[in-house]
C-alpha cells in the first residue's frame, strides 16, 4: 500500500492547520484524557477544570486513509512537519477554532496549552500516562461547552482530530511552477464555494 508524507507547503498561506476537532474515534489513534483538579483548598474544593488533554499529531505515524476512488493508503507527518504544523497553528491564531466529528463547528473550546514532546519518559504527557514519542504535539484543550463535556464524559468523543491543508511531498517535487499555481487556484475556488 501507497505511504505519502504529508507537509507544510510554505508557498501556500493556506497551509497548516485550522482547527481542532473533538472526536469518537481519531484518526491518530491516541485517545485524549480529560483533566478535573484534583486539589482541595482551604475551604472549599474547585469545580472541575474541564481540560482535555491529548496528542494532536505523532510523528511518523502511519495513518490509513481511502479516498473517494476508494484508493487505500497511509499518511504520515515528520517531526518537522509536527513542529512547523503546531507553530503555525498558534501563530495563525487558530486556538478558539473547534470543531465535533469534523462536521459541527463549536462554541466554548479553546486550546489554552501546546508543546511537543522533547523526552517522553520525562515530559508532562508521561505524568498523565501517555507513551508518546518524542516530537508529539501535545495540546490541552479547555471546554466551556456543556454538550461537548457531557459528550466527554459520557464517553462519546474520546480524541482530537486536525482540521487543515497539508500537500504531498512525492507531489510537490514533481510539480512544475505552473502545475503548483493552478493547484492554488483549485484551492481557493473550493474555499471559496464553502463559504
Amino acid at each position: 500500500m501507497k505511504i505519502i508524507e504529508l507537509i507544510i507547503d510554505e508557498k501556500d498561506k493556506l497551509s497548516g492547520i485550522d482547527a481542532v476537532s473533538v472526536v469518537h474515534s481519531p484518526a491518530i489513534e491516541e485517545n485524549f484524557i480529560h483533566l478535573a483538579k484534583h486539589e482541595v483548598e482551604l475551604k472549599e474544593v474547585d469545580a472541575e477544570k474541564r481540560i482535555l488533554m491529548g496528542a494532536a499529531l505523532v510523528p511518523n505515524k502511519h495513518i490509513y486513509r481511502r479516498d473517494k476512488k476508494n484508493e487505500e493508503y497511509y499518511i504520515y507527518f515528520s517531526e518537522e512537519t509536527v513542529r512547523q504544523a503546531s507553530e503555525l497553528f498558534l501563530m495563525n491564531s487558530n486556538q478558539n477554532n473547534a470543531t465535533y466529528e469534523h462536521d459541527k463547528k463549536l462554541e466554548g473550546m479553546s486550546v489554552v496549552e501546546s508543546w511537543i514532546i522533547e523526552d517522553s519518559k520525562q515530559d508532562k504527557s508521561a505524568k498523565y500516562g501517555f507513551d508518546l514519542p518524542k516530537g508529539t504535539w501535545m495540546i490541552s484543550m479547555k471546554v466551556n461547552n456543556d454538550d461537548v463535556w457531557k459528550d466527554v464524559k459520557e464517553g462519546k468523543v474520546k480524541g482530537f482530530s486536525i482540521e487543515g491543508y497539508f500537500a504531498d511531498k512525492l507531489e510537490m517535487s514533481q510539480m512544475t511552477e505552473e502545475d503548483l499555481l493552478i493547484e492554488k487556484i483549485k484551492q481557493i475556488i473550493i474555499e471559496d464555494e464553502q463559504i
